[in-house]
């Protein structure tokens, strides 16, 4: 730092480009890399499955395996008139499947009160984290599984 300049009334953010922002995921990307070196290539293997009903989509999930092989489960989600008939869990289970494969031991998601929390539990997920009033007067749950 410059004495008796301060940088940050000189700084001015802006909005980042797709490419900026690639650059920074990829110069962050590079500096966890040094302290933790990555065990997977591609450090980023994408699992987004659906159940369709003829050509309707029903259900689906979309997640991916990430630098260390450790999954993220991002978004689950079955239409209304076809929940508790074991399609999440078919989901789930395969992207699990495909992801232990790989050499995966832990996964881990997030959820809201209103969305799927006791199915995860039913499927051996514990809750880690709370974030209370995510939205307001809702809590946002962090869950994880180890496979």
């Amino acid at each position: 730092m410059v004495k008796g300049v301060n940088i940050i009334e000189t700084t001015t953010i802006y909005e980042a480009t797709k490419e900026e922002q690639n650059y920074i995921d990829s110069c962050l990307g590079r500096y966890n890399n040094s302290k933790v070196p990555f065990t997977q290539n591609p450090t980023t293997i994408y699992f987004n499955k659906c159940i369709k009903d003829g050509d309707e989509v029903i259900g689906g999930i979309l997640s991916y395996l990430y630098c260390w092989n450790i999954l993220n489960i991002d978004v689950l989600w079955v239409k209304d008139e076809h929940r508790n008939k074991g399609f999440a869990r078919a989901l789930v289970d395969a992207v699990e499947s495909e992801a232990r494969a790989m050499g995966c031991h832990i996964s881990h998601l997030d959820t809201f009160d209103w969305q799927a929390k006791e199915l995860y539990e039913k499927l051996g997920y514990v809750v880690f984290g709370v974030l209370e009033n995510c939205p307001e007067g809702h809590n946002r749950y962090y869950m994880s599984k180890k496979l």
